[in-house]
């Protein structure tokens, strides 16, 4: 029987509804071992990567906060349990071909990510086909790491640092170069790039990813790994310099949310975080709204009692405010297109609680 988490928190409430509107009825779940994901998160063949990694990280806050409340004497673990399972079937559907029948090029049953994750996009034709981005695979790696960290198990960890080996040089142009560029989007058997302009924070991203996966690998005894990967990213930033500022509020709050690792011992990263908020905010869709919220709160945790020129809870807070009327199931479906529920919700639920095992990278 599932048992619900108890919290004072209405955030709690709210957060676990938005995930269930995605991902179902968590009490009608008896058997987690058993459960299969439903195909609800948006994309091909009910799987779509960037939800599906946050909604892992959702489902590893679930099982820290039940850890918190919860009573001890009866609990199985269900969010963990379910965490895997997403895993496992974003890997069986994302990492194979869009008929199912093989793996993606490059990908073994040893290496079953060695061939990257697939976006999950509907069509595999025209300008919005399927593929592979950067910024959605180093989302993934970053859930694999939380979960290596909230189950105590390193083979969540070293598949992230697999898919990182395999797709890292594909996304480089002239990567022994002193002054290399990155592809922002390439085929799903990343034989060639689909965009060749450069991703904005994608440089960032891996380097900041990377260094988690590194610093984990370390702390468990698998030795320095990812070395040249992140001496690659480092290159890319210093040659784009300070030039990352964006008015995209999903683009604002990543940045923010990737940044505050670093924010309170690397120059780099607390310049990035004083930049950004020089640039004001432009709402627009709800799910980037809700990057930037993940943001804010990450970094005015991160900042903890220092004073800053602007209450970056306080923002957070009102912006969620202001969405949580249109975040009930109707307004919902009447406000948010159809393919752009699924991503809303699970980015709802972050928004709420940024959760999920979330130790500073000296930790």
């Amino acid at each position: 029987m599932a048992l619900p988490i108890s919290s004072p928190s209405p955030k709690v409430g709210r957060f676990q509804q938005a995930m269930e509107s995605v991902y179902g009825n968590f009490s009608d779940i008896t058997e987690p071992e058993s459960w299969t994901p439903p195909p609800g998160s948006g994309g091909h063949r009910g799987r779509y990567l960037w939800t599906d990694a946050f909604g892992v990280v959702n489902l590893l806050t679930m099982h820290k906060e039940y850890l918190r409340v919860g009573d001890k004497s009866c609990q199985d673990d269900r969010y963990l349990v379910m965490a895997r399972r997403l895993i496992e079937t974003v890997h069986n559907v994302l990492g194979r071909t869009r008929d199912g029948r093989s793996r993606l090029p490059g990908a073994t049953d040893q290496n079953p990510l060695g061939g990257g994750l697939r976006i999950g996009k509907t069509s595999d034709t025209g300008p919005d086909c399927d593929g592979q981005y950067h910024h959605y695979l180093t989302v993934w790696m970053f859930a694999l790491n939380r979960m290596a960290i909230a189950s105590g198990d390193m083979k969540y960890n070293r598949l992230a640092v697999q898919l990182a080996r395999a797709i890292h040089p594909k996304f480089f142009v002239d990567r022994k170069a002193a002054r290399p560029h990155m592809i922002w989007k390439m085929s799903m058997d990343l034989s060639r790039p689909l965009v060749n302009s450069e991703g904005n924070l994608d440089p960032i991203d891996g380097f900041v990813t990377f260094r988690l996966l590194q610093a984990t690998a370390a702390a468990a005894g698998d030795g320095d790994v990812l070395e040249e990967e992140i001496s690659d990213y480092r290159r890319v930033m210093d040659r784009k310099g300070p030039h990352f500022v964006s008015k995209d509020p999903l683009d604002l709050g990543m940045t923010l949310w990737t940044a505050h690792w670093f924010s309170e011992t690397e120059s780099w990263a607390s310049t990035l975080v004083t930049r950004y908020f020089e640039r004001s905010i432009k709402f627009r869709l709800a799910f980037r709204e809700f990057g930037t919220c993940m943001g804010l709160q990450c970094e005015s945790e991160q900042t903890g009692e220092k004073e800053r020129a602007v209450d970056f809870k306080s923002w957070s807070d009102a912006i969620i405010v202001a969405w949580d009327p249109y975040m009930e199931l109707s307004a919902s479906v009447a406000l948010t297109p159809a393919d752009l529920r699924p991503i809303t919700r699970v980015m709802y639920a972050s928004a709420l609680i940024p959760g999920g095992p979330m130790p500073s990278i000296a930790e």
